[in-house]
């Protein structure tokens, strides 16, 4: 029997792609980014309108928010000027400084990047203290530059303007010990709170990040989920992956 080069290439990206069951989202429309962690899911629209997704049912957040984040650390988002809101008893109180992007995904610290991709990190103390204007805020300035940055319980991942991947160890004190490169490149990347790493391509084309321990935190190697169409976001939480496309379709897929 020969085997051509393409059927090769065909086995090749079989071997190293993994099947899930995707399901399209019919009772939201038009989201532009997602985060789901410690069981929510929180989201945004392409009119900036946040979302708090209960049971079935997408539950409207007040204000206007151009990314929203849930985790350890709460639920934080910044608008359309990167001012900073953390949602404390039902109302959006808004945080000194600016950023383009956050996460609450670190063990109950916040990270983000600014304008100008300059990476921060806020304590653990300060991040659940914060009630209002009259708490601390210090935020740590940390080495690098990457556009969007996500924390777990075994890590902190990045990605850069040209899509390449970062890894750092970071406590709950903002101490680290710099970045260290991976392989591959993605041009969003988010950390889930048991620590799977999922991420979308320039292409819209998903991955998923084998062998992450708390041991072996880089992990081994990146395989595909394929996809029905071009995605732009993901986010991942209790076997449940969330994808919205470039086209603003939502869908929730499980392995």
């Amino acid at each position: 029997m020969r085997v051509t080069a393409a059927v090769l290439l065909v086995l090749c990206l079989l071997a190293v792609s993994h099947a899930w069951d995707c399901q399209k989202v019919v009772n939201i429309k038009n989201l532009m980014q997602i985060d789901a962690g410690l069981g929510q899911v929180v989201a945004t629209d392409t009119s900036q309108v946040p979302y708090y997704l209960v049971g079935d049912t997408w539950i409207r957040l007040p204000g206007s928010l151009k990314h929203i984040t849930v985790g350890p650390a709460g639920i934080w988002g910044v608008n359309k000027a990167d001012s900073i809101y953390k949602y404390v008893a039902g109302n959006w109180v808004q945080a000194a400084g600016l950023l383009k992007q956050l996460d609450a995904g670190g063990e109950q610290f916040i990270v983000g990047a600014n304008m100008d991709d300059t990476p921060f990190c806020l304590t653990r103390s300060a991040t659940v203290g914060y009630k209002g204007p009259g708490s601390p805020l210090p935020w740590t300035g940390l080495p690098g530059a990457v556009k969007y940055y996500s924390c777990g319980p075994f890590g902190c991942w990045a990605v850069n303007k040209n899509d390449d991947i970062f890894l750092m160890s970071l406590n709950q004190d903002c101490q680290n010990n710099g970045w260290s490169h991976i392989d591959g490149k993605l041009s969003m990347i988010e950390v889930a709170t048991d620590g799977s790493v999922f991420g979308v391509n320039s292409a819209g084309s998903v991955f998923t990040r084998d062998g992450i321990t708390a041991s072996k935190p880089e992990g081994t190697g990146w395989s595909n989920i394929p996809m029905s169409m071009r995605m732009g976001h993901v986010t991942y939480d209790l076997s449940r992956l969330w994808v919205v496309s470039k086209t603003a379709v939502t869908m929730v897929c499980t392995p």
